[in-house]
């Protein structure tokens, strides 16, 4: 039996989906052409072949392939009359969206694990932070991502779905899907436990982490150096908090309930509005990122000058 879900948040054309068409298509474009040339950059600019833009460059990816789960997707149901989605793609966008999203986490970590040791043991650095220890990092992140979520995407496969099929929110999630279930789903309360404290773990791994920098940073003499690398880390701490923030509003809430209006700007936020700043963040409040941007386009105007 084939089993549609309906998302019962998206406007109809005439209400006003043209627009949030529209909005939602240039924010996407942004987001893969942001982060795929940041992406590009990195993997071309031997000036940035270091550890720290390493897992930048991984991040971005990370990033184009996330909000592809469910963007277009949400783009499709804001210009078609059938707003609705199989039971196989409902559970294939909530396996791609939250693997790719707790691999972000990891990687996140991974990258505050690397600005620890930078700063706190900068001799040390080179030695530790190697390209093979880069790569089993991203790895060991990639596989933790695509493993932890399987169980549970097993588990509500085998569920029977029977009555209203409608979903009150932009896209498969694993609480709004459950609530249709017609059987005791009260196993969710575990998996929900386990994954509150992946995040936690993963959140008080960084915090500690930024926490130690900062102690350091302030103990530096040099009120240049304290420059320096606060601004190296600003940028990673702004999409921790950004990322995080996000993550703890849509995830962390226990008994708490919203209403469909307010659940749709926080998914919205998480979905959409961290992946569009990211590219931001990392471009405009890092110089070398910028000249290595600047140094690709050049080149390409220089190859099409030459053809």
């Amino acid at each position: 039996m084939v089993i549609e879900f309906l998302f019962s948040v998206f406007p109809p054309l005439y209400e006003g989906g043209l627009l949030f068409f529209i909005l939602l298509i240039l924010v996407y474009a942004f987001i893969i052409s942001g982060n795929l040339v940041i992406f590009v950059a990195v993997q071309l600019d031997m000036a940035l072949h270091t550890p720290m833009y390493f897992f930048i460059s991984v991040l971005s990816f990370l990033e184009i392939w996330y909000t592809t789960t469910t963007i277009p997707k949400m783009l499709s149901s804001l210009v078609s009359e059938k707003k609705t989605i199989s039971l196989g793609g409902c559970l294939m966008q909530m396996y791609f969206f939250h693997s790719l999203g707790i691999t972000e986490g990891c990687v996140l970590t991974a990258m505050s694990i690397d600005r620890y040791i930078a700063i706190c043991y900068p001799l040390r650095y080179p030695t530790i932070m190697t390209s093979k220890l880069c790569i089993q990092l991203t790895a060991g992140s990639c596989f933790c991502g695509f493993l932890l979520v399987l169980p549970e995407i097993a588990w509500i496969a085998t569920l029977p779905f029977c009555g209203s099929n409608k979903i009150h929110q932009i896209f498969c999630d694993f609480t709004p899907v459950l609530s249709l279930a017609c059987t005791d789903t009260s196993l969710v309360v575990i998996v929900d436990a386990i994954h509150a404290v992946e995040i936690l773990a993963s959140f008080l791994v960084i915090a500690l982490s930024y926490i130690r920098i900062i102690m350091v940073i302030l103990g530096m003499p040099s009120a240049e150096g304290r420059h320096k690398a606060f601004s190296t880390c600003a940028a990673h701490l702004a999409v921790f908090l950004l990322f995080f923030g996000s993550v703890a509003v849509m995830y962390l809430r226990f008994s708490a309930t919203y209403s469909v209006f307010w659940d749709t700007v926080i998914a919205v936020t998480f979905v959409i509005l961290a992946p569009f700043l990211n590219p931001i963040i990392y471009s405009l409040r890092n110089k070398e990122m910028k000249d290595a941007i600047g140094r690709l386009f050049h080149q390409k105007r220089d190859v099409r000058a030459q053809k």
